[in-house]
């Protein structure tokens, strides 16, 4: 085809999208930075290069990210299979030497046909139909650049607390109500005694904590009013409690009187299967927030879908911005993809690319835009970043079973109940696959 592709960035997404673009006989300009320039957290100079985590989480079926690594192999994924051909022991995920990895994607991108690899930093968009791949760590001049077609939405760093299910919730200990009873009841309380409350505060100010990276902590001596809630409650026994923790205009139902602190949880999802601890922002590590945040009251046996995290991360606050195509809705000729759409995760960023490669084919051959089933992973997942409901406080999510609509049948056994889910999206998006290829040679 004589259209030709713009992919700015050759991380996980970038790397997705233009294979996509290119298996489908579209020419692709992908331009890279590296080696010419590295990002404060990139050392290695090939291709998709993992930073952090050399594991791309679990391989089984019945696992959220296991279920978002099938489905992105039936939809001509890149990475998934390179990853398995570089794989390394380590139980039941799926881990990859990384320099290995890396290379296995840079040299089938280099001696791909149709992709044109461009050195150097780019610091304007160009025209034509691009792909916007650049990364959690966006160069500034990038990054303004962003910013002038996106506005106020764009975000530099992480800030979000942790996310439970609402059906892991002891809900004869937990109640509806709003503060002072205004408006609608849609906050789940957890009321804290004085007993409780102390014992949660002296667990939270001795639990154990990310160590910040020296390009990640100038966010945190500015952002006051996004501080985690262990450096607040560090400030001070009661401090919480004239914060995220105020009993004010909240009566315990159980007692008939106001708690001595209550945690809020506020609904995450439309659907509300999802709920988030308001204020609850955390440097935490993942076990220490597990074992802390599970003393408050109703939390007990929580199921954690996204632990809380703070860190240096440019996303753009895509339930304003983007279509579920991950395309601009003012100007469907440039995509977003990767981190910077708010997806959270290596595997999660490689489908948000190889989704907007796949839209972008659509586009070039005059179809309409793809919107996969919302039962699927990577379907649930990109309207989790497109819906405008979500648009007051976004905050990036990664693969979780939360994000998928419940099914009629409760199942207590997690992994059975997990086993129906992966079951239902594979045959889901079988059916959407066969419906497209009909489309396409019809």
């Amino acid at each position: 085809m004589s259209e030709t592709v713009n992919v700015i960035g050759a991380g996980l997404a970038g790397c997705e999208a233009s294979w996509i673009l290119a298996q489908n006989g579209i020419k692709v300009r992908l331009y890279e930075m590296k080696p010419e320039k590295f990002s404060p957290a990139h050392k290695y100079g090939g291709f998709a290069e993992l930073v952090c985590s050399n594991s791309l989480k679990a391989s089984r079926l019945e696992s959220a990210a296991g279920l978002l690594k099938y489905e992105m192999e039936m939809l001509g994924s890149l990475t998934v299979p390179c990853a398995k051909e570089n794989s390394v022991e380590a139980g039941g995920a799926l881990a990859v030497d990384r320099e290995k990895f890396s290379d296995s994607v840079t040299e089938k991108i280099k001696n791909h046909p149709f992709i044109e690899v461009i050195g150097g930093e780019v610091t304007e968009i160009p025209d034509g139909i691009t792909i916007i791949a650049t990364g959690p760590l966006t160069s500034g001049a990038m990054a303004e650049n962003i910013k002038s077609i996106c506005g106020e939405g764009l975000s530099f760093y992480d800030a979000a607390a942790p996310i439970v299910t609402a059906e892991s919730l002891d809900m004869d200990k937990v109640f509806f109500a709003s503060r002072y009873d205004r408006g609608d009841a849609d906050y789940i309380n957890c009321p804290m005694d004085k007993e409780e409350y102390l014992a949660f505060y002296e667990a939270l100010v001795s639990a154990e904590r990310v160590q910040l990276k020296d390009f990640e902590t100038h966010p945190f001596s500015v952002y006051e009013g996004c501080m985690p809630i262990e450096v607040l409650a560090s400030r001070g026994v009661d401090t919480m409690r004239f914060g995220p923790m105020k009993p004010v205009g909240i009566t315990d139902i159980r007692t008939g009187r106001r708690p001595y602190a209550v945690v809020q949880l506020r609904r995450e999802n439309r659907e509300g299967t999802l709920f988030n601890l308001v204020g609850f922002q955390t440097n935490l590590k993942f076990g220490e927030q597990k074992r802390v945040f599970s003393m408050i009251t109703g939390l007990e046996n929580a199921e954690f879908m996204r632990y809380g995290v703070m860190h240096r991360n440019t996303f753009i606050n895509s339930p304003k911005l983007l279509d579920s195509d991950f395309s601009l809705r003012e100007n469907p000729n440039i995509y977003f993809a990767g981190q910077i759409t708010g997806v959270e995760g290596y595997m999660e960023s490689a489908m948000s690319g190889l989704i907007a490669g796949i839209s972008a084919v659509r586009r070039i051959k005059g179809l309409e835009p793809l919107k996969l089933p919302s039962d699927t992973m990577t379907g649930a997942l990109t309207a989790y970043i497109s819906d405008p409901y979500n648009n007051g406080k976004f905050q990036p999510m990664g693969a979780n079973m939360g994000v998928l609509p419940a099914i009629s049948v409760r199942i207590k056994d997690k992994k059975q109940k997990y086993g129906v889910y992966a079951n239902r999206a594979v045959e889901s998006l079988k059916h959407e696959l066969e419906r497209i290829d009909y489309e396409n040679n019809s």
